[in-house]
């Protein structure tokens, strides 16, 4: 299927690895060109050589950290003319209410949260002046079935799941569709990650995190290149009248799946 992205410019942040490299990856292979920003330096700008080889596309790679309002305003005027804007940066640990202190919580949201809402705000703009555009936002399934364990996470991607909704209902009449992604769990680094420190917190032994996979529906996470590509085909104009809702992939697991 033709998605139509040939010639679109995105800007994806969080892209030097997981999610956002693979979104990156889909993106580059319909011939976008691409803006990788992210904190990592050295992993960004392999990804964007690569790609660039690879897919004969245009790709920068912009070193920001989207917790500092001064990176933000940076970045959204290096993409004053982008087409599509992917929310992807993220790091919200594990853990329950009593292991998550309020500087902590405060560190997670300032990028996940805020860094979203913050960017989108001054990307928006910019789309609404140009005519219109598309955002997709990645967020994650623990935002509607939610994780004690993961508390800090849940009520940050409920709160993103809110604007998504908020403010993907009204879009339309910029011309800008606003969508959401929420994947379930990622065979990614950040998955194992959190699934230490879960098994650290149950068990007492990071190593038995695989525990936590074998229930899983088709006995794994999903793969990143499986959400990459759903973002690319919800920023395409194949699904030009979807605004507002958010896309839930996670195997079946919040429908009921145990």
């Amino acid at each position: 299927m033709d998605l139509h992205l040939r010639g679109k410019r995105v800007l994806i942040t969080g892209a030097s690895k997981g999610i956002g490299a693979a979104a990156a990856e889909a993106f580059a292979e319909e011939g976008c060109d691409v803006m990788l920003a992210a904190r990592s330096g050295e992993q960004l700008q392999a990804l964007t050589d690569r790609l660039r080889s690879a897919h004969q596309i245009g790709a920068t790679a912009h070193v920001v950290d989207l917790r500092k309002g001064e990176d933000i305003a940076r970045l959204a005027k290096e993409a004053a003319d982008i087409d599509i804007l992917v929310n992807n940066a993220g790091d919200i640990p594990g853990g329950s209410l009593d292991k998550i202190d309020e500087a902590t919580w405060r560190h997670a949201w300032e990028l996940k949260v805020f860094g979203y809402i913050n960017l989108t705000r001054a990307i928006y703009a910019q789309m609404k002046a140009r005519g219109g555009g598309v955002i997709v936002n990645d967020i994650g399934a623990a935002g509607e079935k939610f994780d004690a364990n993961y508390i800090c996470g849940s009520a940050g991607n409920a709160a993103l799941m809110a604007f998504t909704r908020a403010l993907g209902g009204k879009s339309l009449a910029d011309n800008i569709r606003v969508v959401g992604i929420n994947p379930g769990p990622v065979g990614t680094d950040r998955h194992v990650t959190l699934l230490k420190t879960r098994a650290k917190n149950q068990f007492g032994d990071e190593n038995r995190y695989k525990e936590f996979q074998k229930n899983m529906p088709l006995a794994r996470p999903a793969h990143a290149r499986e959400i990459g590509d759903l973002m690319a085909f919800l920023a395409s104009d194949r699904s030009g009248y979807t605004s507002g809702v958010i896309f839930t992939v996670d195997g079946g697991y919040t429908a009921g799946w145990s």
